[in-house]
């Protein structure tokens, strides 16, 4: 039997029975191996989420229910909205320091300013790059206020204290201009970014070239940050931040079809990496008659269902005011699809930002709602989101 066995190793090309042994435990090695990834890289995809989630669950929890919108709404004054928000710990300290529409958007922002430091590694510069939406807001403030001629208090009213801009304020409040606001971001990205777009402020007297470029770029950034996805989370995220610029390009083109624009004219003010609609795409639509044939090319693709149930509303009153509350409303479905698709991942965090930013959105209505005489509460939660 010896004989026998040592002869059959010996026709397999091995010197030896214990070469064969060798041989079968490293097999049985490589496949225990290969076993082990496969049953750990769940476990490693989730856990860099395990803190942050649980964070973001505690929060999760203090947002307001219905009922409690709906207590805010039967406010008869502001100041009485004001003293309910005194009463919740995430708005009471804001809202004894500032306006009531500050107080609400410092809040938001700081929401933004916990995720950027909070999120995994894989994700975080997309986090980082949403926050820094607070610094172009502020920016654009500035902007605006010294071209209306604002004095450096009021400006500084309209300041958002979050971002990496918030430590240089004072160099651009003391800006007298618009070259000086430059000149004072110099060291940053914003600073070339602006530069690019003085020729056509200049030529067309208007802040909107400064504003779309300083949006343009975010956007973009947002889209490089998610275009190589590595695992589930992250294609999740870029199909979120898809979802964001495609309505961002749908938005404009519909508001440029309202007002005759040709896609020359509006062209250098969209995306053109967006997520199911591409620059090919982008053109077809702009070159589109009117609303109804922007609808037709969009066959094909999600929007066209999510806008043509708007086309009635369009057509009774022609505003596009529909068509955007339904590309909202999609951004908030894509994010609650999200957090229930990855429970243990991405999915609390994207789930809890939409929720917080719906919140925020709704009290701003009713805070708007209880300044303006004659608005009932009925009129004001059909304009909750």
């Amino acid at each position: 039997m010896v004989e026998d066995i040592a002869a059959l190793v010996s026709s397999m090309g091995f010197s030896s029975p214990e070469s064969v042994i060798g041989l079968l435990f490293l097999v049985l090695a490589v496949i225990g191996a290969v076993i082990v990834v496969v049953s750990i890289r769940p476990v490693l995809e989730f856990y860099p989420y395990t803190s942050p989630n649980a964070r973001v669950r505690a929060r999760r929890g203090k947002l307001f229910d219905e009922k409690q919108l709906s207590e805010i709404v039967e406010a008869d004054t502001v100041e009485e909205v004001k003293n309910y928000l005194r009463g919740v710990p995430e708005y009471a300290e804001y809202v004894e320091k500032y306006p009531i529409e500050k107080a609400l958007d410092t809040q938001l922002a700081e929401t933004h300013d916990l995720l950027a430091r909070i999120a995994p590694d894989d994700i975080k510069e997309t986090f980082e790059i949403l926050l820094s939406k607070w610094d172009i807001s502020n920016l654009k403030s500035i902007i605006i206020a010294k071209e209306a001629g604002l004095t450096r208090e009021e400006t500084e009213d309209l300041l958002i204290p979050f971002g990496d801009l918030k430590d240089s304020s004072d160099k651009l409040l003391d800006a007298k201009n618009i070259e000086e606001i430059v000149n004072a971001l110099e060291g940053t990205e914003y600073a070339q970014i602006l530069e690019d777009a003085m020729p056509e402020y200049q030529k067309m007297g208007m802040l909107l070239p400064l504003e779309a470029a300083l949006d343009k770029n975010y956007l973009n950034k947002l889209v490089r940050s998610v275009a190589n996805p590595a695992d589930d989370n992250s294609k999740l995220l870029q199909s979120y931040i898809g979802t964001l610029v495609d309505t961002t390009n749908l938005k404009i083109i519909l508001r440029a079809k309202v007002d005759g624009l040709k896609y020359e004219e509006v062209q250098s003010y969209m995306i053109s990496n967006g997520y199911q609609i591409r620059e090919w795409k982008l053109k077809e639509l702009m070159e589109s008659e009117d609303v109804e044939g922007v609808l037709s090319s969009l066959e094909g693709t999600k929007y066209s269902h999510i806008l043509s149930e708007s086309m009635p509303d369009y057509s009774g009153t022609g505003s596009i005011a529909p068509f955007e509350a339904a590309l909202d409303a999609n951004v908030r479905k894509t994010a609650n699809t999200i957090s229930k698709k990855k429970p243990i991942g991405i999915g609390p965090i994207i789930g809890f930002l939409s929720r917080k930013e719906t919140e925020v959105r709704n009290l701003k209505i009713i805070a708007r709602g209880k300044v303006e005489d004659g608005v009932s509460a009925s009129v004001i939660k059909e304009m909750l989101v």
